[in-house]
């Protein structure tokens, strides 16, 4: 066992973890923080996608020992300090841009990632930006409607 500690979602956290215990794992059943999915554990749906360093990653590819000292985001930290849903959260609800809701949290973060590099992206954009991210229902349109909506709310 070793010890790993970094700054989720803006606190700063310890914990004893095996070498091979993943982020997604660390997160979820350490932490408690239960909104980062894991969908496949072979990163191809993007459930699991969280920020470390300000970057997107998906969490079930890397080791929480490769996170120590970094500063982790999840889908929890994308809400406002009230509680209430960020700006993208909202987007995602005003435009119907989910249904069962399991991809909507690695939607949201890559979302977020994406906005963050490109705050007004063509619909072309956030489609290829979200190749990364499977949704089983919705079919997209909605999701880009909601980044479109995040964007201009942003931008306002």
């Amino acid at each position: 066992m070793a010890k790993v500690s970094m700054v989720v979602n803006g606190d700063s956290v310890s914990g004893e973890v095996e070498g091979r215990t993943l982020l997604s794992d660390f997160l979820r059943y350490k932490l408690k923080l239960t909104g980062t999915h894991i969908g496949c554990d072979t990163s191809q749906c993007g459930a699991c996608v969280v920020h470390v360093n300000s970057k997107a990653v998906k969490a079930c590819t890397m080791f929480a020992l490769e996170a120590s000292d970094a500063s982790v985001t999840t889908i929890e930290g994308m809400a406002n300090s009230d509680g209430s849903l960020g700006v993208i959260q909202q987007a995602f609800q005003d435009h119907h841009g989910l249904q069962c809701g399991f991809c909507t949290p690695g939607m949201v973060m890559s979302a977020a990632a994406l906005l963050e590099d490109n705050p007004n992206p063509s619909e072309a954009e956030i489609r290829d930006y979200l190749e990364g991210n499977l949704c089983r229902c919705t079919g997209y349109h909605n999701i880009v409607k909601a980044i479109q909506g995040a964007a201009a709310n942003l931008a306002a």
